[in-house]
């Protein structure tokens, strides 16, 4: 079993700008620094992985089944530690967050510029889209619309933030239907069935044009 998450302290989910953290640079405009966003659940928060703090927790939720099926990081820590180190060592398109909720990390995310990923082979791309993927690690947390809310609220804060994206991109596989229906209750729109690499996808798309409406 995972080991169960503990509180953040005040330090750790404080918006900071560290100049060369490739989570402060300007691909996904100073990530590191947007601060939480109100849900019905509580204040959430983008918090940037610290490996050093955090894979213990994201290596245990890698290995739950449920989760394995879909993101294929099961095995020792080191796996998933590969899997971040790409991205922490980066130039700061892919981003590896904690999603924290009313202080508690409940979830992974990863906030990427999907112009500037292999996916953008894959769909007519735009400039500045930007692209999530994310689990949520508590089995308690899930089938009860909480990804649902989280997905808005997070769609939100990319859209606060970075004034020239004009949309968002997300490919759950096709076969993860709890995920596709999350993405569609938080504002999503189903764009297309995508053949990619390792998987059929769902291309699921949320406009900022549309985001009063949906």
């Amino acid at each position: 079993m995972p080991p169960e998450p503990a509180a953040l302290g005040a330090q750790d989910v404080a918006p900071r700008v560290r100049p060369g953290d490739p989570a402060s640079g300007p691909l996904l405009d100073a990530l590191a620094g947007w601060g939480p966003a109100e849900t019905p659940a509580g204040p959430f928060q983008l918090v940037p992985v610290r490996l050093e703090r955090d894979l213990s927790l994201i290596s245990g939720w890698m290995n739950d089944p449920a989760v394995a099926a879909f993101w294929e990081l099961a095995g020792p820590p080191g796996r998933t530690a590969a899997h971040l180190r790409t991205q922490l060592d980066g130039d700061g398109r892919s981003v590896p967050c904690l999603g924290v909720l009313a202080g508690v990390p409940m979830s992974y995310w990863e906030i990427y510029r999907a112009d500037l990923d292999p996916l953008a082979r894959y769909y007519p791309a735009r400039p500045h889209d930007t692209g999530i993927h994310l689990l949520i690690g508590g089995v308690a947390d899930r089938g009860r619309g909480l990804g649902a809310a989280l997905l808005r609220a997070t769609a939100d804060l990319i859209l606060d933030h970075r004034p020239r994206c004009g949309r968002i991109v997300a490919e759950p596989d096709l076969r993860n239907t709890p995920s596709v229906a999350a993405f569609l209750s938080g504002g999503f729109r189903f764009a297309a069935e995508t053949d990619l690499p390792d998987k059929r996808a769902a291309l699921m798309i949320r406009d900022r044009a549309l985001r009063t409406v949906l």
